[in-house]
């Protein structure tokens, strides 16, 4: 808990923390007037699935650019310009008069969240180089509290009775946290690499992270949408605990991640990823048992896995031997959304085609792969 009472006693580290809440704050927001949006527009499920493929399109086509848009105008700097580009976009999909302005609103909405994704977690990447302190997982810790609030504020909803003023007051809110504690961070620049000629042995270890960002991202997501459904159909559970094998996996990850600096300073980062793993591994063990207090107690073992992985991994990534800490991020964070995206794609053909227990047997191969492939990366010392 070091970290954490270490982003609540100093500004500089609160302010950067804070904006990983902002992100979920806007991006949560939107997600829970989805159905109403849908409902306004009279659109069916396909045409919605193609507006919010349109806010992926969004996130991937920031990603190959923003690295270089991040060293040209300093890391901070382009943080806060993140901020003030989310801030102006997160209301738009709620105004959208029209199927094809929604279209377009998602788009800017995606690509003004995948470019401050990278730009924080690069932030704090080279604040804890700075500073040397360790603060990016309960950095991420914040991110998740942000989902705790947008859902404490979705009691407001029938009280404010419109989606944009709620999310007008949401943006301002936020906003103005946001603009008091910029000073902190917005003059950090990154420090200069030594950078080295494209070579295989430098690109490895950035395959490998990346391969790892995708298995937990993935991982992440089919959770999020199928472990209700797991529940319900595999261990017949009742229906008052259907939603509870997501509050746990979301309890531990939260607590999972106030704890993992603390850890990661200890034993590294790469041990800690593979500690994750293992421990994920077990989760997924528990909940194939197909009894529903096991998996539930599973699917909290998943999320206290899973945790450590995704920050511990922006860390690793922002310290690559001669790799730019922009590029590093990146270039994970480019793997890890692909993998949110298509992981509950694949699960749910899979869960089609055989069955739903089918899909979990193949998230425990990934995760024991993961597990795997950092026992490759201590020997190769990255």
């Amino acid at each position: 808990m070091k970290s954490l009472q270490l982003i609540l006693s100093n500004p500089r580290y609160f302010g950067t923390a804070w904006v990983f809440t902002s992100i979920n704050i806007w991006f949560g927001t939107w997600a829970i007037y989805i159905p109403t949006v849908k409902e306004k527009l009279g659109i069916d499920k396909a045409d919605l699935g193609i507006a919010l493929f349109c806010l992926s399109l969004g996130v991937f086509t920031i990603i190959p650019m923003a690295s270089k848009l991040i060293n040209r105008i300093g890391v901070g700097r382009a943080s806060w310009i993140g901020v003030i580009f989310v801030s102006a976009t997160a209301m738009l999909p709620l105004m959208a008069p029209n199927y094809y302005l929604l279209m377009a609103a998602l788009y800017l909405f995606g690509a003004g969240n995948g470019f401050i994704d990278i730009a924080i977690n690069t932030l704090v990447t080279e604040i804890e180089k700075e500073d040397k302190q360790n603060f990016m997982s309960a950095a991420h810790g914040f991110f998740s509290l942000g989902g705790i609030l947008v859902g404490l504020g979705s009691f407001l909803i029938p009280v404010i009775g419109s989606p944009v003023l709620h999310m007008g007051i949401t943006v301002v809110l936020v906003f103005i946290i946001n603009l008091y504690f910029r000073k902190h961070y917005i003059h950090i620049v990154a420090a200069p690499v030594e950078k080295e000629p494209f070579s295989f042995k430098l690109f490895k270890p950035l395959l490998l992270l990346g391969i790892i960002g995708f298995v937990s991202f993935g991982s992440e997501g089919a959770i999020i949408d199928w472990s209700g459904l797991y529940l319900k159909e595999m261990t017949m559970a009742p229906e008052l605990l259907i939603g509870a094998g997501f509050l746990a996996f979301s309890t531990t990850m939260t607590l999972g991640r106030f704890l993992g600096d603390g850890i990661s300073a200890r034993i590294g980062s790469i041990k800690l990823v593979g500690l994750g793993a293992l421990i994920a591994a077990c989760g997924y063990f528990l909940v194939l048992t197909q009894q529903t207090t096991w998996s539930i107690i599973g699917f909290a073992l998943n999320g206290l896995g899973f945790s450590v992985i995704v920050p511990e991994l922006f860390r690793i990534g922002g310290n690559v031997k001669g790799v730019d800490s922009s590029q590093g991020v990146a270039f994970i964070a480019g793997f890890g959304y692909i993998g949110f995206l298509l992981g509950p794609v694949i699960l749910g053909f899979i869960a089609e085609s055989a069955s739903l227990n089918y899909s979990f047997m193949l998230l425990l191969c990934m995760a024991l792969l993961v597990f795997g492939i950092t026992f490759f990366l201590r020997r190769r010392g990255r």
